[in-house]
């Protein structure tokens, strides 16, 4: 899929009631979106899953929701207020603004697409008999873009390192990037910009009333990390998971939902030993790679990459990024802080945040291994993997949304076959067996067949007919959207039928 079919994807989730421009009715906001009936219901379903298996399905993790204003200190201990910035660069001509490192990550896709078209051709060429690994490892041409690629990320890496924005543009130049809508090279130096939104808390303004809105929900979790762990008893390792909002003032807000101002952020931070963050940063990287393969998108959608330039707090860190409409980009990262953060929070509270080890009777400051998820990316992925148009063995066409059963936003739909003959009565009584359990939708309008075309556009994973033998037998025809096929279940059976493939259970039992 390409940014085609990104605005394919924009389009059919503002037709069906996914997401919609934020004040629309006045020209919209850049960069800011509403989750209308469906997205909320589906944005839902997503924090449900990862809050299932982040703090339901491991004893020694909990959950807490700290508030989005913080006192500012907690900006300037975290580095958030002196180095919370993004590197970016003007193009004379366009006067368009770019971030300088998504410029080179956008270069250097561009030679991987060369390397993977070169595998592609081999492949189909050697078929059976084709090695994929000896390949990309033997393969001149191959070999020399890799080489391009690994020069690249350590000229880049070098120049971030040394805080030397120059030879950031420097390096643009020597790769010939141009700006998108001039074409041309003339670019402005690199400069630093920091990405808090400010403002001021109480009636009175000026520095001493300034606060930030936050731009991580992490740092609410270090400051209650001796609250959690005092209040509720807890031994190491254990975690702490939020979901919440966070706000940046991205300059280079695009790709629809992908990086916006506004964003929800599902984040753990897991308190460890010293010396143990290798083993839990390698527990976490494969934990989290199972719960988003169980969603069954596409094991091929996923890769974890490697962070060119760590943070000066991290000891290790990577991405797994999914394979969005616009090529692979992060989706969660896995990070590995040390004991960066509570140290800050010690030096800058005058607080001690330690751990007293009753095993050992050692106290020390623990280190952390964070998990962080962009809910709306997750939205994203979800959406763009779903989509589908499909030709049926008729020759019609279909436009489907293959979301995962148990994620999507309606989970069946219960329609009469006719809107009379006591019909429509029967099917509120299946409608409101079910209610209790499942979002669940009630349609008469139209023909069964279009009923149906409505329910596969929005992902609904059943369809409920009752008709005219359902008076008799008691039973109704279910339709499964992805099979089109239909089976015949009995009312009383029917909430354990439904139960048994739509609820957030099957996505554990793997």
């Amino acid at each position: 899929m390409s940014d085609d079919g990104l605005k394919k994807i924009i389009s059919h989730a503002k037709e069906y009631g996914f997401v919609f421009p934020s004040s629309e009715i006045y020209d919209g906001l850049s960069a800011a979106y509403d989750y209308g009936q469906l997205g909320s219901e589906l944005k839902n379903n997503i924090k449900q899953y990862w809050w299932t298996a982040m703090v339901r399905m491991n004893e020694n993790i909990v959950g807490i929701d700290a508030a989005i204003f913080m006192h500012p200190t907690t900006w300037k201990a975290s580095g958030h207020v002196d180095a919370f910035n993004d590197p970016l660069i003007d193009n004379k001509d366009s006067k368009k603004r770019y971030r300088a490192d998504v410029l080179i990550e956008e270069h250097i896709a561009k030679i991987e697409a060369k390397i993977q078209k070169d595998v592609t051709k081999a492949a189909k060429r050697f078929e059976d008999a084709f090695d994929e690994a000896q390949f990309r490892d033997t393969n001149p041409q191959v070999l020399r873009r890799q080489g391009e690629i690994d020069d690249i990320n350590a000229r880049f890496k070098a120049a971030m390192d040394a805080d030397d924005l120059a030879a950031v543009k420097t390096l643009i130049e020597d790769l010939g990037i141009t700006c998108p809508v001039s074409g041309s090279g003339n670019w402005t130096d690199v400069r630093q910009f920091n990405l808090m939104f400010k403002t001021e808390l109480g009636a009175v303004s000026g520095d001493s009333g300034v606060v930030y809105l936050r731009p991580e929900t992490a740092q609410g979790i270090f400051v209650n990390y001796l609250n959690v762990q005092k209040s509720g008893r807890m031994k190491l390792p254990f975690g702490i998971a939020q979901i919440g909002k966070a706000f940046r003032n991205e300059i280079i807000a695009r790709q629809f939902i992908f990086r916006m101002r506004e964003f929800e952020q599902m984040e753990m931070q897991f308190f460890i030993k010293p010396g143990t963050q290798e083993e839990w940063y390698n527990h976490w990287k494969e934990a989290r790679i199972k719960w988003h393969k169980a969603l069954g998108l596409g094991e091929e959608n996923y890769r974890f990459h490697d962070h060119v330039k760590l943070a000066h707090y991290a000891d290790a860190a990577c991405d797994i990024e999914f394979n969005f409409p616009m090529g692979f980009k992060e989706l969660e990262g896995i990070h590995s802080r040390t004991d960066f953060d509570l140290k800050q929070h010690e030096e800058f509270s005058n607080k001690k945040l330690r751990y007293f080890d009753p095993e050992t009777q050692e106290s020390y400051v623990p280190y952390v291994l964070e998990t962080s998820i962009g809910l709306d990316r997750m939205f994203l992925a979800v959406l763009s993997s779903a989509l589908r148009e499909e030709t049926l063995e008729d020759g019609s066409e279909r436009t489907v949304m293959a979301i995962p059963f148990a994620l999507a936003p309606v989970k069946a739909a219960v329609l009469p076959l006719i809107k009379k003959d006591g019909l429509p009565e029967k099917a509120r009584e299946v409608l409101a067996q079910l209610q209790l359990h499942h979002n669940v939708q009630y349609d008469e309008k139209d023909a069964i067949g279009r009923r149906y075309r409505r329910q596969d556009a929005i992902g609904t994973p059943l369809c409920i007919t009752v008709d005219h033998d359902t008076l008799n037998d008691h039973a109704v025809t279910v339709r499964n959207r992805d099979t089109m096929q239909q089976e015949r279940i009995a009312i009383a059976d029917l909430n354990a039928y439904v139960d048994g493939l739509v609820s957030m259970a099957s996505l554990f039992q793997a």
